[in-house]
């Protein structure tokens, strides 16, 4: 006796495109403004009463900022096909971006700094990103290597982390937000994962700042010095590319003159 197993049913595009605008908490007058088309059009194309050109996807999916992984979605619910490619990072299409990419990375020694895709998984780095990352444990450093995996996992950076709480509750807030923006099941996995790992610290529900602060901090002993850092997250402006639209680039820069001096030190001996 034979089995089959039923296929799940497609999506219609209009059922995606309602999700995609409570997700952004828009209202349907908002977005059919903002599109220049009619509330009564929106309403027939979300309810599947009417079916949305190539055009019309394109232009809500970019009211909604809908990532360009999404928005092929949508056009392929549409019964389109995809705009937007997804180009191998080592594929010759991207020397520009690697080039660029590594310029940055190279550029920024002695202090820390490393590429992450969608899922935060390490895509590049420099050398400097050596100072949080030693004492790692290796089957967390093994390709692919997730950055917040090794960060906060137990036998991770995170028994270094002298503000543990603080920089744990400030980086799965940026998880939290990119699985609102996203719908991303697999980033929903890993914040379920991430969440059950233990901290000795309070973790604040909110990021509320203290005396003086202007930034969450990384404070960071390394070899018994204790190390402070602030991070900035740099994208692509103008991406047409899935995969370069997916990359981050997170530099670490140091809070103080002694950390400053420490990274030259060690970059110089």
């Amino acid at each position: 006796m034979t089995t089959s197993v039923k296929a799940p049913a497609r999506r219609a595009v209009g059922e995606l495109l309602r999700e995609w605008r409570d997700r952004r908490r828009i209202s349907q007058l908002d977005l059919a403004i903002a599109a220049d088309i009619s509330t009564r059009h929106l309403s027939f194309v979300e309810t599947g009463r009417s079916t949305p050109s190539r055009e019309m996807v394109l232009r809500l999916g970019e009211h909604l900022e809908v990532p360009l992984r999404e928005r092929n979605r949508l056009l392929l619910a549409a019964g389109y096909a995809p705009a937007y490619g997804e180009t191998e990072l080592g594929a010759p299409e991207l020397t520009a971006v690697r080039d660029a990419v590594r310029q940055l990375l190279t550029g920024h020694e002695p202090y820390p700094a490393a590429v992450v895709d969608r899922g935060w998984n390490l895509v590049d780095a420099n050398a400097s990103l050596g100072v949080l990352v030693e004492g790692v444990a290796p089957d967390l450093l093994a390709p692919p290597v997730n950055v917040l995996r090794a960060t906060l996992h137990p036998d991770g950076m995170a028994p270094n982390v002298l503000n543990l709480g603080e920089w744990r509750a400030h980086l799965l807030g940026r998880l939290r937000r990119q699985v609102e923006q996203t719908a991303d099941a697999g980033l929903a996995e890993l914040l379920a994962e991430l969440r059950e790992y233990p901290c000795d610290q309070p973790v604040p529900e909110v990021e509320v700042p203290g005396p003086g602060d202007i930034f969450v901090p990384l404070r960071y002993r390394h070899r018994g010095t204790d190390l402070t850092f602030f991070s900035t997250v740099a994208t692509f402006g103008t991406p047409l590319d899935v995969t370069v639209a997916e990359l981050v680039i997170e530099s670490f820069y140091p809070a103080n003159p002694e950390t400053a001096e420490y990274l030259r030190v060690r970059a110089s001996a």
